[in-house]
């Protein structure tokens, strides 16, 4: 992998990317989330009263250990669920679609055992693409390196 330019949303400035674990369990474990759009960081950042997004260059160090998932499989579906149930895992980088608001009942109805899996699929459909890349361990956020930081404003906030 090259050199790329990722996006965090946030309310605030961040320089110094820490991992912190907070209070819900979220697709890929605990980390610092980024992406690679921009219009993703900006509905992240577009939660808090100061909007802000936060612009690093990542150069990802290929012998760190990097999950990656391509495309939405089973195999997707099941390490979310896994996260956001809390189970641990070893990654010091995991890559992927992200299951957003859109989904978030779908799968939260697949977790309660209310859909199949059959069934879960034919209602995870997204409206716009996402993408996430969680820093899982200090080792991987040593390929993080700040540009920038700019505050985003909206015409209405919904």
């Amino acid at each position: 992998m090259g050199k790329m330019t990722v996006y965090h949303g946030s309310y605030t400035v961040i320089k110094y990317p820490k991992i912190r674990k907070g209070q819900n369990t979220k697709d890929f474990g605990t980390g610092f989330y980024c992406t690679m759009i921009r219009e993703q960081a900006e509905r992240w950042a577009k939660r808090y009263d100061k909007s802000i997004v936060n612009v690093y260059t990542v150069h990802i160090d290929t012998s760190l250990d990097i999950l990656e998932f391509k495309t939405m499989t089973d195999e997707w579906l099941d390490f979310i669920i896994d996260c956001r149930y809390g189970k641990p895992h070893s990654h010091d980088i995991v890559i992927g679609a992200m299951a957003d608001d859109q989904i978030y009942n779908v799968i939260a109805d697949y977790m309660d055992g209310i859909l199949t899996r059959d069934q879960f699929w034919s209602l995870a459909k997204f409206r716009y693409p996402t993408h996430q890349i969680n820093f899982c361990t200090n080792a991987a956020l040593k390929c993080l390196h700040y540009v920038s930081s700019e505050e985003v404003s909206f015409d209405a906030r919904s």
